[in-house]
């Protein structure tokens, strides 16, 4: 792991608390920080590289220019895929009119290279008239940005629970989903209801979510898309290709190459 600069992400032994801290690292593919969780909120920022921020309720998967935004106090670990330079604000709570909970952002190619000037700084305040304008730009252009529908809710209840460790360890899985259910101790019919309630998708579109999350990052791991899609359990590419294409509008590898909203 290259450490470009680790920054302080609390305000403990400044003269006056700032606005936005920043963070500045790269990691190696499989690398992962355990969890933790901040007293800001944080925009998890790869601008190379895919990582997988994964929290109590959900799962997101940002890849390059793509972020994740994380609200204070989310405890949450990342997984990095691929070589990962990830690029950190950690912004003081208020100051983003952004969600209350965990989402990916699009990241444009002036907010990243906002980003990227802002990580030339330990800190910023807006007591610096430098510094204020570029976190009033930041911000702005942050909460211009469109939400990316790259997250998997996760369900609460232990059966539920059950059922989607077994798909998520396994994406392949050929057996149906009745017998998937029974081995986690529950009948379909039941584990339908929660993950319905829970997650607001039925098992087969969370498992069809799960797939796409797996491959994604698989991808982003450097596979082929024939690696990605047999590994996640698509029948063929282009099986893999339609069903991506579907969800996010674009083929896998333009929206790896892209990832740009601009």
């Amino acid at each position: 792991m290259s450490d470009l600069r680790h920054a302080a992400t609390d305000d403990d032994g400044m003269a006056q608390p700032a606005e936005v801290l920043t963070f500045a690292r790269d990691f190696r593919p499989g690398e992962t920080i355990p969890p933790h969780r901040h007293s800001r909120d944080q925009l998890a920022y790869a601008s190379h590289g895919a990582m997988t921020i994964q929290t109590r309720v959900g799962t997101w998967v940002t890849p390059a220019h793509r972020a994740v935004w994380i609200p204070a106090g989310a405890e949450h670990l990342i997984v990095m895929s691929g070589h990962v330079a990830m690029r950190s604000l950690y912004v003081r709570p208020g100051l983003a009119a952004l969600p209350s909970e965990c989402c990916v952002v699009g990241v444009t190619g002036l907010l990243g290279s906002l980003i990227a000037h802002a990580c030339q700084f330990p800190a910023l305040s807006c007591a610096v008239p430098r510094e204020d304008r570029l976190i009033r730009f930041l911000i702005d252009q942050l909460e211009e940005v469109p939400t990316a529908p790259l997250d998997l809710p996760n369900p609460t209840d232990p059966r539920a629970c059950r059922v989607a460790a077994a798909l998520a360890a396994y994406p392949a899985d050929p057996r149906p989903l009745e017998q998937i259910c029974r081995q986690a101790g529950t009948s379909r019919r039941t584990a339908e209801r929660l993950f319905l309630r829970e997650t607001g998708l039925t098992i087969g579109r969370w498992r069809n979510q799960q797939r796409l999350v797996h491959a994604l990052r698989r991808l982003a791991d450097g596979a082929k898309v024939i690696e990605a899609a047999f590994e996640a359990g698509y029948n063929s590419p282009s099986a893999f290709t339609a069903a991506f294409k579907m969800t996010f509008g674009t083929t896998p590898m333009e929206y790896l190459k892209s990832g740009r909203t601009d």
